[in-house]
């Protein structure tokens, strides 16, 4: 084992963070491109679009948990959750690639079903995210200690990660998504190959069992658990809603065309400049806050608190869309309330459920936990449908409000942990 692993050390926590960022890269490319070029190039209404979203997360129901098991019980590659990512992270390359050549591939194998083909490439691409999503989180919880060395992997594996984002989103407003597709396919396979060679897994994983002189995390607690994911689902279902269709209030509500109308090249790239713009900003505040804000906040007052109050700041942000958003300058100012939300979900979740779990089954935990994004992400995309027949597209934030508002008084009910240090030394170094 290398020495940054055993200290700790912050570059060790750069490089465990890689691998997610690959993974939240090639989701960031999927978040600022995919319903835009099926739109635009294609001609994709708002529920065929829905349809090839809802490809991905419907694999993903049992993809992260099968994965999940078998990482959790293999061992092959010098790693259980290694070959995952090698693999993952390869197919997700390959289809960025194939994402903007999805007519391309529909011709020239003569399959005729454009949307089709679009489902295949989405469903590939989602379920390679989420067979490596799964496994770069659970070695981030395998290779540190629980309590405050475990929080600030993931608000670390949060940071690096929501800084690429950002990368992604500025790369499709100023330069072309186009661009940022094929310079992702790049990002995603390195970063899914290179920080494997820095990073020693465990051979055997702590069941999280009481030992002598120590106080270690318990077993399962199946009743906090549940309370996490359904707390976690209510916040998945605002976000993936404003994931997914953002780009449809910015045609209708701001530019003021009918989502069916094909736009000239110039709109159409405008539509993607401020759609670019505003996730850019999102994942701007999402990126500095976990480990400048969140991090210390967390340690002062406790990680459930600290996440239900940007869950709460988050909704805030939705209505504030709701009210005020019609212009581009004012819907971009709002993700900056909106990315407080967005901090704390990709970060602070991920810590506060693995402690209330068994340590060795990490894996089977993760993919169970990932439910509560996938099924919700299944509801939002069904959604397409009814937004597209209402007038008023403003109704996209007013749905992702009462979904957070929700999610936040649940977050009410969670209970937040004991730091499972051990006493003898007093915190995790």
């Amino acid at each position: 084992m290398r020495t940054m692993q055993q200290r700790l050390t912050n570059t060790f926590y750069a490089i465990l963070s890689l691998p997610a960022t690959a993974m939240g890269f090639a989701l960031s490319v999927q978040i600022a491109a995919l319903s835009w070029i099926l739109n635009t190039k294609y001609g994709f209404n708002l529920e065929e679009i829905g349809l090839v979203w809802m490809a991905g997360p419907a694999a993903g129901i049992l993809g992260q948990v099968i994965i999940g098991v078998i990482s959790d019980n293999v061992w092959f590659w010098n790693g259980r959750r290694r070959p995952f990512i090698i693999i993952g992270g390869t197919i997700a390359a390959l289809m960025l690639l194939a994402l903007p050549n999805i007519d391309v591939i529909n011709d020239s194998l003569g399959i005729g079903s454009l949307i089709g083909v679009a489902i295949t490439v989405a469903l590939s691409l989602d379920l390679a995210i989420n067979i490596s999503f799964n496994p770069t989180r659970s070695v981030i919880a395998d290779v540190t200690p629980p309590g405050d060395a475990r929080t600030k992997g993931y608000t670390w594996m949060q940071s690096i990660s929501g800084f690429f984002g950002v990368l992604a989103y500025l790369i499709g407003a100023f330069i072309s998504n186009y661009t940022l597709i094929y310079f992702g396919a790049v990002i995603v396979f390195v970063c899914s190959i290179f920080p494997l060679f820095f990073i020693e897994e465990p051979r055997e994983l702590s069941s999280g069992a009481e030992e002598e002189g120590e106080e270690i995390a318990t077993e399962t607690d199946w009743l906090e658990f549940g309370k996490i994911c359904l707390a976690h689902a209510f916040t998945w279902l605002g976000v993936q809603t404003m994931f997914v269709y953002t780009f449809a209030y910015i045609k209708e509500v701001i530019m003021g065309h009918e989502t069916t109308v094909q736009l000239s090249a110039e709109q159409n790239d405008h539509i993607g400049f401020v759609t670019g713009i505003a996730f850019a900003v999102l994942n701007t505040v999402g990126f500095l806050l976990p480990a400048l804000v969140l991090e210390p906040l967390a340690k002062r007052i406790g990680r459930v608190k600290t996440h239900m109050a940007c869950i709460a700041i988050m909704a805030v942000g939705y209505a504030i869309v709701v009210f005020v958003g019609q212009s581009s300058t004012m819907l971009i100012t709002s993700m900056i309330v909106i990315g407080v939300g967005w901090a704390a979900v990709v970060s602070l979740p991920f810590a506060i459920m693995s402690e209330t779990v068994n340590q060795a089954r990490m894996g089977l935990f993760m993919g169970l936990f990932n439910l509560s994004v996938v099924l919700p992400q299944l509801v939002a995309s069904s959604l397409g449908g009814y937004i597209d027949g209402q007038s008023d597209k403003s109704v996209i934030y007013i749905i992702s409000a009462i979904a957070l508002a929700i999610s936040a008084v649940l977050w009410l009910l969670v209970k937040e942990q004991k730091s499972a240090v051990p006493l003898s030394t007093g915190g995790a170094h």
